[in-house]
């Protein structure tokens, strides 16, 4: 009985530690796409300083932050990885798209 216990007890430990780690993966993901969505706005908006100081606040540590600008499209990337790199093998990445709104200097910036 104490073996077949022991098993039970490694599993269920397994098993726990796999669906912590999903929800960290989830909630990472989740943060760097409302990170990049921020970003963009702040960005067409002509902010960004205020853009990349959402990203380091709303993404996971370490996150990386890629703008791209063509005319008046911009193109925002985070990348990261959760759980501070606990988990090498996952890449995090968001991607959020805005137009410059008009008058922000935003246009041909980039």
């Amino acid at each position: 009985m104490t073996v077949e216990a022991a098993f039970g007890l490694a599993g269920l430990t397994v098993v726990t530690v796999l669906l912590i780690a999903g929800l960290t993966v989830l909630t990472s993901q989740l943060r760097c796409t409302d990170a990049a969505r921020e970003a963009a706005r702040l960005l067409a908006r002509g902010q960004p300083e205020e853009a990349a100081a959402a990203v380091r606040e709303i993404a996971p540590p370490g996150a990386n932050l890629d703008i791209q600008q063509a005319g008046d499209a911009i193109t925002v990337k985070v990348r990261a990885h959760p759980a501070g790199g606990l988990l090498p093998a996952i890449d995090l990445n968001a991607t959020a798209y805005a137009m410059a709104e008009p008058g922000t200097g935003a246009s041909g910036a980039g």
